[in-house]
This record gives C-alpha cells, structure tokens and sequence, in this order.
C-alpha cells in the first residue's frame, strides 16, 4: 500500500459519517418543521371550534334562564340581528340583548326604557358570524365560521 491509498481511505472512512450525520440532522430540522406546522394548523382548527361551542353554549345557557312565554323574542336593532331575553326583577322588566357585531358576541343587559342600544353592549367573546332564527317554539343558531355548525333550541315555554 502506498500514502495516497491510505489516505483515501481515512478520507472515506471521515466523509461517510459525516455526510450520514448531515442527511441526518436534515431529517431531523424537517420533521421539526412540519411537525410544527401540523400543530399550528390544529390549534386553529381547535380554537375556532372552541369558539363556536362556547358562544353556542353561552347563547342556549342564556335562553334556558329566560325561557318563559313571552320572554325571548328576536329583533333588529341598529341594523343588527339580537335575541331579546325578558325578565322581571322587583317590577322592573329588564331586557338582555345578545347579538353578533363586529367580530364579536355582546351583551347588553339594561332596564327596558334605559334608551341603551346595541353601542352600549359588553363584548362577550371573539367568534365567528353567528346568526339566528326564531320560528314558533324553536330557536335555530348557525355559525358561519371556518368550522361552521349550526344548534337548535326548542323553547319549553312554546316560543314568543
């Protein structure tokens, strides 16, 4: 055996398992990213989903409580769709509005005759659009986010 043969030996016997720990270490920073990318995709999905459910189970909370005759109704204020929920406290017939405006689910509780409109109202919740329709004793709610759903509430009192 001459120099160079021995040297080109040591060189393939160094080149090989580093040329196997670089394939190696690209593997690895790729999985990282598409494993990232993968959990950052769910966690959307997941946080719009959680989203609508919690805005669907907020509105059906609120409706059970107010559930008596006469006591939800659905109107338009300020050109905006809200579910009017009645309730009399000591005499006084207070009124809860829920409604959907700008990104977002509010509430305005208030006396009747307080004059505060759909401005006035607490923000509730981020969410997607959510509509609703009241027809005789069922109430329809439909999110029209990326998820989408859609929850119905049959009213026990027998509607507006």
């Amino acid at each position: 055996m001459t120099g160079k043969e021995i040297s080109k030996s040591r060189l393939g016997t160094v080149v090989f398992p580093l040329l196997l720990f670089l394939v190696f270490v690209m593997s690895a920073l790729f999985l990282i990213l598409i494993g990232g990318k993968v959990y950052e995709n769910i966690n959307h999905r997941s946080e719009l989903a959680y989203q609508k459910e919690i805005a669907f189970s907020y509105i059906a909370n609120k409706v059970r409580q107010a559930d008596e005759t006469g006591a939800v109704s659905l109107t338009e204020s300020g050109g905006v769709q809200v579910l009017e929920l009645k309730q009399s406290i000591e005499g006084t017939v207070y009124v809860t509005q829920i409604y959907y405006r700008d990104g977002s689910l509010w509430e305005l509780f208030a006396d009747q005759n307080s004059g505060l409109s759909v401005q006035n109202g607490n923000q509730i919740l981020e969410c997607g659009k959510i509509t609703m329709e009241l027809s005789d004793h069922l109430l329809h709610l439909r999110s029209e986010s990326d998820s989408g759903g859609e929850l119905f509430l049959s009213l026990r009192s027998g509607g507006a």
